[in-house]
Protein backbone atom coordinates (compact mmCIF):
# COMPACT_ATOMS: atom_id res chain seq x y z
CA UNK A 1 0.00 0.00 0.00
CA UNK A 2 2.75 2.26 1.18
CA UNK A 3 4.15 1.41 -2.56
CA UNK A 4 1.11 2.50 -4.06
CA UNK A 5 0.59 5.64 -2.34
CA UNK A 6 4.10 6.74 -3.55
CA UNK A 7 3.42 6.09 -7.06
CA UNK A 8 0.30 8.11 -6.75
CA UNK A 9 2.28 11.37 -5.24
CA UNK A 10 5.62 10.91 -7.71
CA UNK A 11 2.49 11.08 -10.68
CA UNK A 12 1.21 14.47 -8.66
CA UNK A 13 4.77 15.45 -8.70
CA UNK A 14 4.88 14.95 -12.39
CA UNK A 15 1.94 16.97 -13.40
CA UNK A 16 2.84 19.72 -10.66
CA UNK A 17 5.74 20.12 -12.80
CA UNK A 18 3.63 20.89 -15.62
CA UNK A 19 1.38 23.14 -13.93
CA UNK A 20 4.65 25.16 -12.52
CA UNK A 21 5.54 25.56 -15.98
CA UNK A 22 2.14 26.88 -17.22
CA UNK A 23 1.75 29.36 -14.53
CA UNK A 24 5.20 30.77 -16.09
CA UNK A 25 3.71 31.27 -19.28
CA UNK A 26 0.42 32.24 -17.73
CA UNK A 27 2.03 34.93 -15.26
CA UNK A 28 4.32 36.39 -18.44
CA UNK A 29 1.01 36.71 -20.27
CA UNK A 30 -0.90 38.41 -17.74
CA UNK A 31 1.76 41.39 -17.11
CA UNK A 32 1.62 41.98 -20.82
CA UNK A 33 -1.98 43.00 -20.17
CA UNK A 34 -1.20 46.87 -19.36
CA UNK A 35 1.63 47.25 -22.27
CA UNK A 36 1.17 47.01 -26.31
CA UNK A 37 2.59 43.25 -27.67
CA UNK A 38 5.70 45.85 -29.15
CA UNK A 39 6.99 46.08 -25.77
CA UNK A 40 6.00 42.62 -24.80
CA UNK A 41 9.16 40.89 -26.16
CA UNK A 42 9.90 38.12 -23.89
CA UNK A 43 13.53 35.71 -24.70
CA UNK A 44 12.30 32.55 -26.25
CA UNK A 45 14.89 31.15 -23.76
CA UNK A 46 12.28 31.79 -21.07
CA UNK A 47 9.92 29.12 -22.53
CA UNK A 48 8.58 27.21 -19.69
CA UNK A 49 9.75 22.93 -19.99
CA UNK A 50 7.47 20.69 -19.07
CA UNK A 51 9.62 17.62 -17.02
CA UNK A 52 8.54 14.50 -15.62
CA UNK A 53 9.90 13.98 -11.82
CA UNK A 54 9.68 10.59 -11.54
CA UNK A 55 12.92 9.77 -10.03
CA UNK A 56 11.86 6.28 -8.97
CA UNK A 57 11.34 4.89 -11.98
CA UNK A 58 14.22 6.69 -13.71
CA UNK A 59 16.52 4.66 -11.41
CA UNK A 60 14.39 2.07 -12.20
CA UNK A 61 14.95 2.31 -15.70
CA UNK A 62 18.74 2.37 -15.55
CA UNK A 63 19.00 -0.88 -13.05
CA UNK A 64 16.23 -2.77 -15.80
CA UNK A 65 18.78 -1.60 -18.62
CA UNK A 66 15.85 0.47 -20.20
CA UNK A 67 16.37 3.79 -22.15
CA UNK A 68 15.81 6.40 -19.86
CA UNK A 69 13.86 9.81 -20.66
CA UNK A 70 14.68 10.88 -24.19
CA UNK A 71 16.49 14.64 -24.17
CA UNK A 72 13.87 16.64 -25.71
CA UNK A 73 15.67 17.90 -29.64
CA UNK A 74 16.25 21.34 -30.65
CA UNK A 75 13.60 21.33 -33.23
CA UNK A 76 11.05 21.15 -30.17
CA UNK A 77 12.48 23.79 -28.45
CA UNK A 78 11.95 26.32 -31.04
CA UNK A 79 8.21 25.28 -31.49
CA UNK A 80 8.04 26.06 -27.71
CA UNK A 81 9.28 28.95 -28.01
CA UNK A 82 7.68 30.03 -31.10
CA UNK A 83 4.19 29.11 -29.41
CA UNK A 84 4.95 30.89 -26.17
CA UNK A 85 6.06 33.66 -27.51
CA UNK A 86 2.43 33.96 -29.80
CA UNK A 87 0.38 33.58 -26.95
CA UNK A 88 2.31 36.55 -24.80
CA UNK A 89 1.97 38.82 -27.90
CA UNK A 90 -1.44 37.68 -28.62
CA UNK A 91 -1.30 39.97 -32.29
CA UNK A 92 -4.12 40.80 -34.01
CA UNK A 93 -4.07 41.11 -37.47
CA UNK A 94 -5.96 43.01 -39.91
CA UNK A 95 -6.47 44.78 -36.44
CA UNK A 96 -6.36 48.49 -38.38
CA UNK A 97 -8.36 47.60 -41.49
CA UNK A 98 -11.29 46.27 -39.53
CA UNK A 99 -11.59 48.53 -36.59
CA UNK A 100 -14.40 50.44 -37.41
CA UNK A 101 -16.64 47.17 -38.39
CA UNK A 102 -15.89 45.11 -35.32
CA UNK A 103 -18.21 46.54 -32.45
CA UNK A 104 -18.47 45.95 -28.68
CA UNK A 105 -20.59 42.52 -28.55
CA UNK A 106 -20.18 41.26 -32.41
CA UNK A 107 -19.49 37.22 -32.44
CA UNK A 108 -16.37 35.88 -31.50
CA UNK A 109 -15.95 32.89 -34.06
CA UNK A 110 -13.43 30.14 -32.70
CA UNK A 111 -11.82 27.31 -34.82
CA UNK A 112 -10.29 24.44 -33.19
CA UNK A 113 -7.59 23.47 -35.76
CA UNK A 114 -5.29 20.33 -36.00
CA UNK A 115 -3.84 19.10 -39.26
CA UNK A 116 -6.44 19.15 -41.58
CA UNK A 117 -5.51 22.20 -44.37
CA UNK A 118 -7.97 21.14 -47.25
CA UNK A 119 -10.80 21.37 -45.09
CA UNK A 120 -9.38 24.16 -42.99
CA UNK A 121 -9.62 26.35 -46.78
CA UNK A 122 -13.02 25.38 -47.49
CA UNK A 123 -14.34 27.09 -43.93
CA UNK A 124 -12.42 29.79 -44.58
CA UNK A 125 -13.67 30.00 -48.36
CA UNK A 126 -17.30 29.58 -46.63
CA UNK A 127 -16.47 32.43 -43.75
CA UNK A 128 -15.25 34.67 -46.70
CA UNK A 129 -19.12 34.42 -47.96
CA UNK A 130 -20.85 35.31 -45.45
CA UNK A 131 -22.70 38.53 -44.39
CA UNK A 132 -21.44 40.45 -41.87
CA UNK A 133 -18.37 38.72 -41.46
CA UNK A 134 -16.14 42.01 -41.16
CA UNK A 135 -17.41 42.66 -38.10
CA UNK A 136 -16.13 39.43 -36.27
CA UNK A 137 -12.73 38.49 -34.17
CA UNK A 138 -11.65 35.23 -35.76
CA UNK A 139 -9.44 33.22 -33.37
CA UNK A 140 -7.92 30.10 -34.96
CA UNK A 141 -6.76 27.66 -31.62
CA UNK A 142 -4.36 25.30 -33.26
CA UNK A 143 -2.51 22.08 -31.79
CA UNK A 144 0.03 21.78 -34.47
CA UNK A 145 2.52 24.13 -35.71
CA UNK A 146 2.55 23.96 -39.05
CA UNK A 147 3.99 26.51 -41.90
CA UNK A 148 1.06 25.28 -44.48
CA UNK A 149 -1.70 25.55 -42.21
CA UNK A 150 -0.29 29.54 -40.91
CA UNK A 151 0.05 29.76 -44.43
CA UNK A 152 -4.06 29.40 -45.35
CA UNK A 153 -4.94 31.18 -42.53
CA UNK A 154 -2.76 34.16 -43.46
CA UNK A 155 -5.05 34.20 -46.60
CA UNK A 156 -7.54 35.56 -44.33
CA UNK A 157 -7.95 39.11 -45.09
CA UNK A 158 -11.64 39.66 -44.63
CA UNK A 159 -11.95 40.13 -40.73
CA UNK A 160 -9.70 40.35 -37.70
CA UNK A 161 -7.35 37.43 -36.97
CA UNK A 162 -5.78 36.03 -33.63
CA UNK A 163 -4.00 32.38 -33.81
CA UNK A 164 -3.58 30.80 -30.56
CA UNK A 165 -1.85 27.64 -29.40
CA UNK A 166 -2.21 25.29 -27.71
CA UNK A 167 0.76 24.97 -25.33
CA UNK A 168 1.18 21.44 -23.97
CA UNK A 169 0.23 19.55 -27.62
CA UNK A 170 1.76 16.23 -28.78
CA UNK A 171 4.06 17.95 -30.81
CA UNK A 172 5.58 19.71 -28.08
CA UNK A 173 6.01 16.74 -25.80
CA UNK A 174 6.49 13.97 -28.44
CA UNK A 175 8.39 11.73 -26.20
CA UNK A 176 6.97 13.07 -22.87
CA UNK A 177 3.63 13.75 -20.79
CA UNK A 178 1.42 14.88 -22.00
CA UNK A 179 2.83 13.36 -25.23
CA UNK A 180 3.63 9.68 -25.36
CA UNK A 181 6.39 9.12 -22.86
CA UNK A 182 8.11 5.45 -23.80
CA UNK A 183 8.08 4.48 -20.56
CA UNK A 184 4.39 5.14 -20.18
CA UNK A 185 2.40 1.52 -20.36
CA UNK A 186 1.18 0.28 -23.47
CA UNK A 187 -2.97 0.64 -24.34
CA UNK A 188 -3.63 -2.87 -23.98
CA UNK A 189 -1.49 -4.48 -21.07
CA UNK A 190 -3.43 -6.21 -17.73
CA UNK A 191 -2.96 -3.41 -14.71
CA UNK A 192 -1.02 -6.65 -13.39
CA UNK A 193 1.51 -6.81 -15.94
CA UNK A 194 1.71 -3.15 -15.81
CA UNK A 195 2.78 -3.11 -12.24
CA UNK A 196 4.80 -5.79 -12.41
CA UNK A 197 6.75 -3.94 -15.92
CA UNK A 198 7.02 -0.40 -13.80
CA UNK A 199 5.52 1.62 -15.97
CA UNK A 200 4.83 5.22 -15.52
CA UNK A 201 0.97 5.32 -15.04
CA UNK A 202 0.65 1.51 -13.99
CA UNK A 203 -1.67 2.63 -11.81
CA UNK A 204 -4.07 4.48 -13.78
CA UNK A 205 -6.09 2.23 -16.62
CA UNK A 206 -9.47 3.46 -17.75
CA UNK A 207 -12.50 2.07 -16.89
CA UNK A 208 -11.93 -0.28 -19.28
CA UNK A 209 -8.70 -1.45 -17.99
CA UNK A 210 -7.17 0.61 -20.93
CA UNK A 211 -3.66 2.97 -20.85
CA UNK A 212 -3.80 6.52 -22.27
CA UNK A 213 -2.96 7.26 -25.88
CA UNK A 214 -1.97 10.98 -26.20
CA UNK A 215 -3.37 11.28 -29.83
CA UNK A 216 -6.98 10.89 -28.28
CA UNK A 217 -6.58 12.69 -24.69
CA UNK A 218 -5.17 15.62 -26.95
CA UNK A 219 -8.39 16.84 -28.35
CA UNK A 220 -10.21 17.23 -24.95
CA UNK A 221 -7.51 18.90 -23.67
CA UNK A 222 -7.12 21.56 -26.28
CA UNK A 223 -10.89 21.62 -26.34
CA UNK A 224 -10.96 22.91 -22.76
CA UNK A 225 -7.68 24.90 -22.94
CA UNK A 226 -9.30 26.78 -25.56
CA UNK A 227 -12.19 27.61 -23.17
CA UNK A 228 -10.21 29.14 -20.59
CA UNK A 229 -7.76 31.03 -23.04
CA UNK A 230 -10.79 32.80 -25.27
CA UNK A 231 -13.01 33.36 -22.38
CA UNK A 232 -9.81 34.48 -19.78
CA UNK A 233 -6.71 35.17 -21.02
CA UNK A 234 -7.30 37.00 -24.25
CA UNK A 235 -6.87 40.45 -23.51
CA UNK A 236 -9.04 41.79 -26.55
CA UNK A 237 -11.71 40.07 -25.12
CA UNK A 238 -11.52 41.30 -21.64
CA UNK A 239 -15.00 42.91 -21.87
CA UNK A 240 -16.46 40.57 -24.46
CA UNK A 241 -20.39 40.87 -23.68
CA UNK A 242 -21.27 38.26 -26.60
CA UNK A 243 -21.48 35.65 -27.68
CA UNK A 244 -18.59 33.04 -28.53
CA UNK A 245 -19.54 30.60 -31.40
CA UNK A 246 -16.93 27.42 -31.32
CA UNK A 247 -16.48 25.38 -34.59
CA UNK A 248 -14.05 23.34 -35.96
CA UNK A 249 -11.71 23.27 -38.86
CA UNK A 250 -13.92 20.88 -40.90
CA UNK A 251 -17.02 22.96 -40.76
CA UNK A 252 -18.68 24.84 -43.33
CA UNK A 253 -20.67 27.98 -42.84
CA UNK A 254 -23.87 29.38 -44.32
CA UNK A 255 -23.68 32.66 -45.75
CA UNK A 256 -26.33 33.88 -43.25
CA UNK A 257 -25.17 32.43 -40.34
CA UNK A 258 -24.22 35.42 -38.22
CA UNK A 259 -27.59 36.62 -39.28
CA UNK A 260 -29.21 33.90 -37.93
CA UNK A 261 -27.00 33.84 -34.97
CA UNK A 262 -28.26 37.86 -34.36
CA UNK A 263 -31.96 36.78 -34.25
CA UNK A 264 -31.65 33.63 -32.40
CA UNK A 265 -29.77 35.90 -29.26
CA UNK A 266 -32.57 38.73 -29.27
CA UNK A 267 -35.10 35.33 -29.12
CA UNK A 268 -33.50 34.27 -26.52
CA UNK A 269 -33.24 37.43 -24.71
CA UNK A 270 -36.55 38.27 -25.13
CA UNK A 271 -38.93 34.64 -24.73
CA UNK A 272 -36.36 31.90 -23.20
CA UNK A 273 -33.38 33.65 -21.44
CA UNK A 274 -32.96 30.28 -19.74
CA UNK A 275 -31.35 29.17 -22.57
CA UNK A 276 -28.64 28.37 -21.83
CA UNK A 277 -26.89 27.26 -25.63
CA UNK A 278 -27.22 28.59 -29.08
CA UNK A 279 -26.94 25.72 -32.06
CA UNK A 280 -26.59 26.67 -35.92
CA UNK A 281 -27.75 23.03 -36.32
CA UNK A 282 -27.74 19.27 -36.11
CA UNK A 283 -26.29 16.79 -38.28
CA UNK A 284 -29.84 15.55 -39.55
CA UNK A 285 -30.62 17.82 -41.86
CA UNK A 286 -33.31 16.84 -44.67
CA UNK A 287 -34.25 20.33 -46.74
CA UNK A 288 -34.95 24.04 -46.12
CA UNK A 289 -37.93 23.59 -47.05
CA UNK A 290 -40.33 25.69 -44.48
CA UNK A 291 -38.05 25.65 -41.86
CA UNK A 292 -34.92 28.31 -42.80
CA UNK A 293 -36.96 30.49 -40.28
CA UNK A 294 -37.42 28.01 -37.51
CA UNK A 295 -36.06 26.93 -34.46
CA UNK A 296 -36.23 24.91 -31.81
CA UNK A 297 -35.77 24.63 -27.51
CA UNK A 298 -34.54 21.28 -26.39
CA UNK A 299 -32.38 19.45 -23.44
CA UNK A 300 -28.95 19.75 -25.04
CA UNK A 301 -27.66 16.37 -26.57
CA UNK A 302 -23.60 16.11 -27.55
CA UNK A 303 -25.01 13.91 -30.39
CA UNK A 304 -27.40 16.57 -31.93
CA UNK A 305 -25.59 19.83 -30.83
CA UNK A 306 -22.16 19.44 -30.30
CA UNK A 307 -21.57 21.72 -33.99
CA UNK A 308 -21.90 25.37 -34.35
CA UNK A 309 -22.14 25.67 -30.02
CA UNK A 310 -22.89 29.69 -29.42
CA UNK A 311 -21.96 30.92 -25.79
CA UNK A 312 -22.22 33.60 -23.88
CA UNK A 313 -19.91 34.36 -20.56
CA UNK A 314 -22.59 33.37 -18.29
CA UNK A 315 -22.87 29.94 -19.50
CA UNK A 316 -19.28 29.64 -19.69
CA UNK A 317 -18.91 30.91 -16.13
CA UNK A 318 -21.42 27.79 -15.17
CA UNK A 319 -19.22 25.35 -16.84
CA UNK A 320 -15.78 26.78 -15.23
CA UNK A 321 -17.61 25.54 -11.62
CA UNK A 322 -17.80 21.88 -12.75
CA UNK A 323 -14.43 21.30 -13.59
CA UNK A 324 -13.46 18.87 -11.92
CA UNK A 325 -16.54 16.66 -12.60
CA UNK A 326 -15.13 17.50 -16.38
CA UNK A 327 -11.87 17.08 -15.50
CA UNK A 328 -12.10 13.86 -14.15
CA UNK A 329 -14.82 12.39 -16.11
CA UNK A 330 -13.43 9.05 -17.90
CA UNK A 331 -14.60 9.58 -21.40
CA UNK A 332 -11.76 11.42 -24.06
CA UNK A 333 -14.03 13.23 -25.70
CA UNK A 334 -15.25 16.55 -24.70
CA UNK A 335 -18.69 16.60 -26.12
CA UNK A 336 -19.49 13.44 -23.65
CA UNK A 337 -18.09 15.03 -20.59
CA UNK A 338 -20.03 17.95 -21.58
CA UNK A 339 -22.93 15.74 -21.72
CA UNK A 340 -22.20 14.30 -18.27
CA UNK A 341 -21.45 17.65 -16.72
CA UNK A 342 -25.52 18.26 -17.88
CA UNK A 343 -26.76 15.93 -15.40
CA UNK A 344 -24.19 15.86 -12.86
CA UNK A 345 -22.81 19.06 -11.88
CA UNK A 346 -24.37 21.84 -13.34
CA UNK A 347 -27.40 23.47 -11.48
CA UNK A 348 -29.91 23.29 -14.10
CA UNK A 349 -29.44 20.85 -17.28
CA UNK A 350 -28.51 23.01 -20.21
CA UNK A 351 -30.88 23.93 -22.66
CA UNK A 352 -30.48 24.67 -26.76
CA UNK A 353 -31.85 26.95 -29.16
CA UNK A 354 -31.33 25.30 -32.42
CA UNK A 355 -31.57 25.96 -36.36
CA UNK A 356 -33.97 23.51 -37.31
CA UNK A 357 -32.51 24.00 -40.99
CA UNK A 358 -28.66 24.46 -40.39
CA UNK A 359 -26.54 26.94 -41.22
CA UNK A 360 -23.08 24.85 -39.91
CA UNK A 361 -22.30 21.78 -41.94
CA UNK A 362 -19.67 18.49 -41.45
CA UNK A 363 -17.61 18.72 -44.26
CA UNK A 364 -15.17 16.42 -42.50
CA UNK A 365 -15.28 12.70 -43.84
CA UNK A 366 -12.00 12.00 -42.91
CA UNK A 367 -11.27 12.49 -38.59
CA UNK A 368 -10.32 11.07 -35.71
CA UNK A 369 -11.80 7.84 -36.19
CA UNK A 370 -11.88 7.82 -39.97
CA UNK A 371 -9.73 5.57 -41.68
CA UNK A 372 -10.81 6.08 -45.38
CA UNK A 373 -7.51 5.55 -48.16
CA UNK A 374 -8.56 8.95 -49.64
CA UNK A 375 -10.30 11.91 -47.91
CA UNK A 376 -12.53 14.19 -50.90
CA UNK A 377 -12.77 17.60 -49.20
CA UNK A 378 -14.05 19.00 -52.67
CA UNK A 379 -16.53 16.29 -53.00
CA UNK A 380 -17.92 17.37 -49.58
CA UNK A 381 -18.18 21.12 -50.10
CA UNK A 382 -20.02 20.48 -53.91
CA UNK A 383 -23.05 18.52 -51.65
CA UNK A 384 -23.32 21.24 -49.18
CA UNK A 385 -22.90 24.16 -51.68
CA UNK A 386 -25.65 22.34 -53.89
CA UNK A 387 -27.56 22.32 -50.11
CA UNK A 388 -27.50 26.17 -50.27
CA UNK A 389 -27.82 27.20 -53.66
CA UNK A 390 -31.25 25.08 -54.02
CA UNK A 391 -32.08 26.75 -50.71
CA UNK A 392 -30.80 30.45 -50.94
CA UNK A 393 -34.09 32.18 -51.37
CA UNK A 394 -34.83 30.93 -47.84
CA UNK A 395 -31.66 32.34 -46.70
CA UNK A 396 -31.48 35.42 -44.52
CA UNK A 397 -35.32 35.07 -42.27
CA UNK A 398 -36.87 38.10 -41.09
CA UNK A 399 -37.81 36.44 -37.90
CA UNK A 400 -37.79 33.59 -36.20
CA UNK A 401 -40.57 31.24 -35.14
CA UNK A 402 -39.82 28.68 -32.03
CA UNK A 403 -41.73 25.47 -33.09
CA UNK A 404 -41.14 22.85 -30.28
CA UNK A 405 -40.41 24.41 -26.75
CA UNK A 406 -39.15 21.90 -23.47
CA UNK A 407 -42.50 20.78 -21.99
CA UNK A 408 -42.79 22.88 -18.96
CA UNK A 409 -42.89 19.67 -16.31
CA UNK A 410 -40.97 16.32 -17.03
CA UNK A 411 -37.99 17.68 -19.23
CA UNK A 412 -34.95 16.53 -18.06
CA UNK A 413 -31.23 16.41 -18.68
CA UNK A 414 -29.92 13.31 -20.58
CA UNK A 415 -27.66 11.25 -19.31
CA UNK A 416 -24.59 9.82 -21.78
CA UNK A 417 -25.63 6.37 -22.40
CA UNK A 418 -22.22 5.02 -22.18
CA UNK A 419 -18.77 5.97 -21.22
CA UNK A 420 -15.93 5.79 -23.65
CA UNK A 421 -13.15 5.95 -21.83
CA UNK A 422 -9.97 6.96 -22.67
CA UNK A 423 -8.99 9.67 -19.88
CA UNK A 424 -8.47 7.25 -16.75
CA UNK A 425 -4.65 8.69 -16.11
CA UNK A 426 -4.07 10.54 -13.38
CA UNK A 427 -1.63 13.35 -15.09
CA UNK A 428 -4.71 14.18 -17.88
CA UNK A 429 -7.35 14.86 -15.01
CA UNK A 430 -4.45 17.46 -12.48
CA UNK A 431 -3.34 18.89 -16.10
CA UNK A 432 -7.14 19.80 -17.43
CA UNK A 433 -7.69 21.39 -13.95
CA UNK A 434 -4.94 23.43 -13.96
CA UNK A 435 -5.90 25.53 -16.83
CA UNK A 436 -8.50 26.93 -14.89
CA UNK A 437 -6.35 27.64 -11.72
CA UNK A 438 -4.01 29.31 -13.51
CA UNK A 439 -6.30 31.58 -15.04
Amino acid sequence: MRFRIYKRKVVILTVVVVVCGLAFWSSGSSSSSSSSSSSNSVSISNTPVVVQANESHVEKDKDKGKASRPDTDNTTMVYRGIVFQLNFDQTIRNEEKFKAARKKGNVVVVVQVHNRPDYLKLLIESLRKAEGVEGILLIFSHDVWSPEINQVVASVDFCQVLQIFFPFSIQLYPQEFPGKDPRDCPRDISKKDALTLGCINAEYPDSFGHYREAKFSQTKHHWWWKLHFVWDRVRSLKDHTGMVLLIEEDHYLAPDFLHLLRLMSALKEEQYSECDVLSLGSYSHIGFSSKANKVEVKAWKSTEHNMGMALNRDAYQKLVRCTDDFCTYDDYNWDWSLQHLTVSCLATYWKVMVAEAPRVFHAGDCGMHHKKAACMPANQKTKIENILQSSSNQLFPKNLLITKRLPANGAGGVAPHVKNGGWGDIRDHELCKSYLRLQ
